[in-house]
């Protein structure tokens, strides 16, 4: 029996390996892809090459290219600066290229137009060429779109001038050389002689452009410049006059003698402090009599003051001499009130000082004022004057150049009749080529990439783990009913042939035990199971040995489309046990081997195969036989087989070639996991050797490789 496999994981390691390996690109099957798929490429690259060539010699218009050559002339300023009027134009890289805009610009296109009546040239005014059915059709489209709000902006947009103009614009183009002030002009058409006329036609109007533009300019400098004048001139009397009556009105003499009253204000100042500073001194002489006078104290009032007629006094009074006393004292009131008398006066100087002070400053204030005032207008006057005198002289300057302009560019080189540029047939051949092989090959990448089916032996073992035990071509037939005479008539075919490899590495997966219960599945319907168990029952019996094959998937019961003769009982009989298992199976003479056909039950499958009468029926098949097959129906659509699984020695798994989903096989070894059942081998069944070929894998792998053909029998 089936045990539960120590590799049941293979599947779900790989897949994460697969996972991890999503975002790397294998480099060598980029390449196989490719050299698989090289006849397709390269007969999508002769398919380009061909539609190339007839492009290039059969349709395409030849072009012709003319060019001619200007520089720009370096010059100095002329007249106010290089941004007012008519100087020379900057030689910086982006005025260049503004040069270049200017002569691409659809005025100067449209004189180019008007000059040379380029309207009635068929080549830039389509309305005079014979409309074709792509025209036509484009023309309806654009009708049906259009709506009232846009008709009259797009017919001022289709009118044969402005047609033109863009045509025309097409057909040039305008370059700046490196390193240099000269620029080329091109233009392209059919005819080389119009070309080169278009190109210097155009030159000349872009010169007599920038003359036009400059003669335009100086009269408007001129014209501007003499408004400014006049206007200065106004503005300068006005200001001058101004000055005058302001000069007339203000008592201030001049700036030095603003000065010398700041002096005076600074002694008068100065003399404020010291008197402030006698005033205080007064003031404590005050207090210190008041004092004396209040203590009594002559004997303090001696030393303190130092007055000699107080001395004398003193010393009078201590010889005794009453009347001292009273001239004492009246001496003492005395120097109080010279003291108080200072005081007052000192005062009095300070109040006529400080509204001297005052007075002052009020006066210095006042012209300050006005010096600041009138210095603002003598620099007013000053600036206008240096204004008119500097506009006055451009002025006389700017009328000078009139007639006098030249234009800031010269032509170098004229154009003379242009060289073909269109078509390039070596450089459309080879772009050709480059296309059809990257479509050739993108094409073959995607095919290769986008499939998601198995179309070898080695994909199938990287994607699920499980080595393949066997690769079966595609049997020549055309019914299922032939497929036992082919087995018959055709034992040394590629086909038989695989069914003995598949039978060896059957036999070998277990060299201890050799299953001899083998189970076939697959994933869906029609992958080729049912063949691979009849062709290894076959093959088994081709050894002498007894062999049983069973058809396990009595649902659909497709034996009776392989076997003829075929008796009552079936399945359900031979698990019932009251008939023999001889009288229940028949004996296949072409085969040799025995068949237990399927029979319809009143009994869900899955849950007949889940008895022990099945248990025990296996059990005596493997007492009786040598080998049995048993074929099971798809994992997918039932679960009989993960339930007969459990008591078979080998599972045996096809995949259809090219058609079985990689998710559905994922799918069905999962089941398989579920149950704890192990996929011994798996099979790649209905092989197309002519199909591999055409994929690159004919000469690689299998019995249906091309070294193989002479080993086996045709068909």
């Amino acid at each position: 029996m089936n045990e539960p496999a120590a590799n049941t994981g293979t599947l779900r390691v790989d897949q994460s390996g697969r996972d991890r390996d999503d975002d790397e690109i294998d480099l060598m099957e980029l390449g196989r892809a490719l050299w698989r798929g090289k006849w397709i490429i390269l007969l999508a690259t002769l398919f380009a090459i061909m539609l190339g060539g007839y492009y290039a010699f059969g349709v395409a218009d030849k072009q012709y290219k003319s060019s001619a050559q200007l520089t720009l002339e370096m010059r100095t300023k002329q007249v106010v600066d290089i941004e007012s009027v008519v100087s020379g134009v900057s030689t910086e890289q982006a005025a260049l290229n503004t040069e270049i805009e200017i002569i691409l610009s659809r005025r100067v296109l449209g004189n180019l137009v008007d000059e040379l009546n380029l309207i009635d040239d068929p080549e830039f005014n389509d309305s005079l060429k014979k409309p074709t059915l792509i025209d036509s059709a484009k023309a309806v489209i654009s009708d049906l779109i259009s709506t009232s709000d846009t008709e009259q902006s797009m017919a001022a947009q289709k009118s044969p001038r402005n047609r033109t103009i863009s045509a025309v614009r097409k057909a040039l183009s305008a370059s700046v050389q490196r390193d240099s002030y000269v620029f080329t002009i091109s233009a392209t058409t059919g005819s080389s002689e119009k070309s080169a006329r278009i190109v210097n036609t155009l030159s000349d109007i872009y010169i007599d452009e920038q003359i036009a533009v400059k003669f335009e300019a100086t009269e408007q400098a001129v014209a501007w410049l003499s408004s400014r004048v006049t206007e200065l001139e106004g503005e300068l009397r006005e200001k001058e006059n101004t000055l005058k009556a302001a000069t007339a009105e203000t008592d201030l003499i001049s700036p030095e003698a603003l000065d010398g009253l700041n002096l005076q204000a600074k002694d008068l100042r100065d003399r404020l402090q010291e008197m402030r500073a006698d005033v205080a001194r007064t003031e404590a002489e005050v207090e210190r009599f008041r004092g004396l006078l209040s203590s009594k104290n002559r004997a303090d009032a001696v030393d303190v003051t130092g007055d000699p007629t107080l001395q004398r006094l003193w010393r009078a009074i201590q010889e005794g001499d009453l009347e001292a006393e009273a001239l004492f004292d009246q001496r003492l009131s005395t120097l109080l009130e010279r003291a108080r008398a200072e005081q007052d006066r000192l005062n009095s100087q300070i109040a006529a000082l400080s509204n001297s002070y005052e007075e002052l400053q009020l006066r210095i204030e006042r012209q300050s004022t006005d010096l600041a005032r009138i210095q603002q207008m003598q620099r007013e006057v000053a600036t206008t004057r240096t204004l008119y005198e500097t506009f006055l002289t451009r002025l006389k300057e700017t009328s000078v150049q009139r007639g006098l302009q030249q234009a800031d560019s010269r032509v170098l080189s004229d154009a003379i009749p242009g060289e073909q540029v269109a078509p390039r047939p070596a450089m459309i051949l080879a772009l050709s080529m480059i296309l059809g092989m990257m479509i050739g090959s993108g094409f073959v990448l995607a095919r290769a990439f986008l499939h998601n089916v198995f179309r070898t032996a080695e994909d199938l073992e990287a994607a699920t783990g499980i080595p393949v035990f066997g690769q079966i071509p595609q049997m020549p037939i055309k019914a299922r009913g032939d497929l036992i005479s082919y087995l018959q008539d055709k034992p040394t075919s590629a086909a038989s042939e695989a069914i003995r490899n598949l039978r060896t590495s059957t036999i070998l997966s277990d060299i201890d035990e050799p299953p001899k219960v083998i189970m076939s599945t697959s994933s869906i319907p029609e992958e080729g199971k049912t063949t691979v168990a009849i062709a290894l029952a076959q093959n088994f019996a081709g050894l002498g040995k007894k062999v049983l094959l069973i058809e396990g998937d009595i649902r659909r019961r497709t034996f009776s489309n392989y076997f003829n003769d075929q008796p009552k009982g079936g399945v359900v009989t031979a698990l019932s046990g009251e008939t023999p298992l001889n009288e229940v199976v028949f004996h296949d003479e072409r085969l040799g081997i025995d068949v237990l056909m399927g029979q319809k039950s009143r009994v869900n499958a899955a849950d007949l195969f889940s008895s022990d009468r099945f248990k025990e029926f296996m059990s005596r098949a493997r007492e009786a036989y040598d080998f049995v097959i048993i074929d099971t129906p798809p994992v997918l659509v039932v679960p009989d087989a993960r339930v007969i699984g459990q008591h078979v020695d080998a599972i045996l798994f096809a995949v259809a070639w090219d058609r079985t989903q990689k998710n559905q096989v994922v799918a069905a070894l999962r089941e398989f996991d579920a149950v704890k059942l192990r996929i011994s081998g798996i099979v790649l069944a209905q092989i197309d050797p002519k199909g591999m070929r055409r994929y690159g894998y004919g000469g690689k792998y299998g019995s249906y490789a091309n070294y193989g053909q002479g080993y086996y029998d045709a068909g």
